[in-house]
């Protein structure tokens, strides 16, 4: 159990960190909402991946899983970005 959530923030944390590589720009966020985000695109990465596509556990690295997961959370970090950017 503890094992799962540790490996669920350290992935998290990476998909984080692709994702706000990805997004152009510089975003106003901290580490703290980089990992939030991140744990949130890989759970909707997750989701999608089982959930939409019925794919499971492949034996290997889902390479499209980590793409959806990205993709999820840089969507997510640029709803947040908009949502906290102050507008002159």
């Amino acid at each position: 159990m503890i094992g799962s959530i540790i490996g669920t923030i350290i992935f998290g944390a990476v998909i984080g960190v692709l994702a706000r590589l990805v997004i152009p720009g510089k975003q106003a966020m901290g580490w703290v909402i980089t990992v939030v985000l991140g744990i949130a695109g890989a759970l909707i990465g997750y989701w999608v991946w089982e959930g939409l596509l019925d794919k499971g556990d492949t034996g290997g690295i889902d390479w499209i899983r980590w793409i959806i997961s990205i993709a999820a959370a840089a969507v997510l970090a640029l709803g947040y970005t908009s949502l906290t950017s102050k507008k002159a």
